[in-house]
């Protein structure tokens, strides 16, 4: 079975579009000092992180950086098979908060759907809102992002495919055709 690699953001692109998601972010927010930025591992760690290290360069505001493991809180741990949880770090109370949850693909939506869910266990925020850096269409739940840094229609045999420098060693994002 071959299959076609497409890239859809290069290392540039991916910079440009968070600088605009952070923009976007910090023209919404009415006071940074309430936002708090949460990741969904493992991508959206080190995308919450990059977006945090933006907002501080055009605001000189640093806000805060949460990792979000939601191993526990998915409705198809039997279909993914055993997975070892990350650790969740929220050292900080998100009551009160403007709390936007960072993933690298948005599909179905269920992974956000587990990460609402987990983020209660942190406090009652104020606002919970979503950034994406690539949103791929074909939801099974009513969950929308408030940001997104690109929309890519795909069918459902394509896959997308994020690396970060971080873990990969290269910034891009790529659509997969098999």
């Amino acid at each position: 079975m071959s299959s076609e690699v497409v890239e859809i953001l290069s290392c540039d692109e991916i910079r440009r579009t968070l600088n605009r998601v952070a923009s976007q972010v910090v023209e919404k927010s009415r006071d940074l000092s309430e936002l708090v930025l949460v990741g969904i591992y493992t991508k959206g760690v080190a995308l919450a992180q990059m977006l945090a290290r933006q907002i501080e360069a055009l605001e000189q505001v640093e806000v805060p950086v949460g990792a979000l493991d939601i191993t526990f809180y998915r409705d198809d741990l039997d279909q993914i098979g055993i997975r070892t949880p990350a650790k969740t770090d929220i050292p900080f109370d998100l009551s009160g908060k403007t709390v936007v949850l960072v993933d690298d693909v948005i599909y179905k939506g269920r992974t956000v759907r587990a990460a609402l869910n987990a983020v209660n266990d942190y406090g009652r925020p104020a606002a919970i809102w979503l950034a994406v850096l690539v949103d791929r269409g074909h939801r099974e739940l009513p969950i929308h992002p408030d940001f997104t840094g690109k929309k890519l229609p795909t069918s459902k045999e394509e896959q997308v495919k994020v690396y970060l420098q971080d873990s990969d060693g290269r910034d891009a994002v790529e659509l997969i055709k098999f």
